[in-house]
């Protein structure tokens, strides 16, 4: 339990490590990215700018959703607090759907009426710095995210690796419109930037939702359980698994049937037995189990909205 402890408080500090070097690398692009467009007058640019500046919105909104999300669970919050990052998840998702939404206006302007890109060499510059901080920092949550799981994390990697590609795009709206004069290439960028956004924010979303909605674990990860279940010699079946997730939090539902001859001890030992197991493949799980007598018909109380139903 001790190992368990150490391992979720260092999964704790990863997170937060992640969210607060998320924020830094957004306020330093914000920072440049205005600068650039503001020499350039680029549509692109303000498309890329647009988008660091939802990346602060958003690293702000994580650092508090990380903190929340790692509160402990208290008494009027027994299974804990980890909704908070599908919350700030679905928070993400809506401001990156407005600002593509922002960008494909600005752009649609602009191929109605084209306006030369300046010093586009500064604009370059920038936009090659952005791409060296995106991907150092998209490196350094991948990380965090293999390690604790993290809603948040992930949906903020997942904007970061849309920065790349939305970056690599001005870049070349840059070279186009500056160095050949090609103007249109500058407001289509960014479009493509807009659409990349748009699909980015579409999965932010969905698994945000599928977390607030309790959607079960991956039918991967329910064939795993089953399979540490059923490698107990004592167990002889389990019936009603029941999975979700919550942030960082899994929550682990199940019944076992045992001989109906065993002790109460028995088999309170082989459940604690069991659950340790399930506790090693998923460290931050919480496990309850139900044991059953194997070959008795086991009659579960009827829901209420059932009982309702049937009258």
């Amino acid at each position: 339990m001790a190992a368990n402890d150490n391992r979720m408080e260092l999964n704790a500090g990863l997170m937060r490590r992640a969210a607060i070097a998320s924020l830094a690398i957004s306020i330093l692009l914000v920072a440049i990215k205005t600068l650039a467009y503001f020499a350039s007058d680029s549509v692109s640019v303000l498309a890329s700018l647009a988008d660091s500046a939802l990346d602060l919105f958003t690293s702000a909104l994580n650092l508090v959703a990380i903190k929340s999300a790692l509160t402990p669970a208290d008494d009027e919050h027994r299974f804990g607090h980890g909704k908070a990052e599908p919350l700030a998840g679905l928070a993400q998702g809506a401001f990156i759907a407005g600002s593509a939404t922002f960008l494909v206006v600005q752009a649609v302007n602009r191929l109605i009426e084209p306006e030369p890109v300046e010093q586009g060499i500064v604009a370059l510059i920038v936009m090659s710095v952005s791409i060296v901080c995106a991907v150092g920092l998209i490196i350094y949550q991948r990380y965090v995210v293999q390690h604790t799981g993290s809603v948040a994390i992930g949906a903020d990697r997942m904007h970061y690796l849309g920065d790349v590609v939305t970056n690599a795009g001005v870049i070349l709206a840059l070279a186009l419109a500056w160095g050949l004069g090609w103007q249109v290439a500058d407001p289509v960028i960014a479009i493509f930037v807009a659409a990349v956004l748009i699909w980015s924010a579409w999965g932010v979303f969905r698994q945000s939702y599928d977390q607030l909605m309790d959607r079960e674990l991956p039918d991967t990860d329910r064939a795993k359980i089953n399979a540490i279940v059923m490698r107990h010699g004592e167990v002889r079946s389990l019936h009603d698994l029941r999975t979700r997730a919550a942030g960082v939090h899994t929550f682990i539902q199940l019944h076992i049937e045992l001989d109906p001859a065993m002790s109460l001890m028995q088999a309170h030992e082989i459940s604690d037995e069991v659950e340790r197991e399930i506790c090693a493949a998923f460290p931050k799980a919480e496990v309850i189990i139900h044991q059953d007598p194997e070959g008795v018909e086991i009659h579960a109380p009827m829901a209420p909205w059932r009982i309702a139903n049937s009258e």
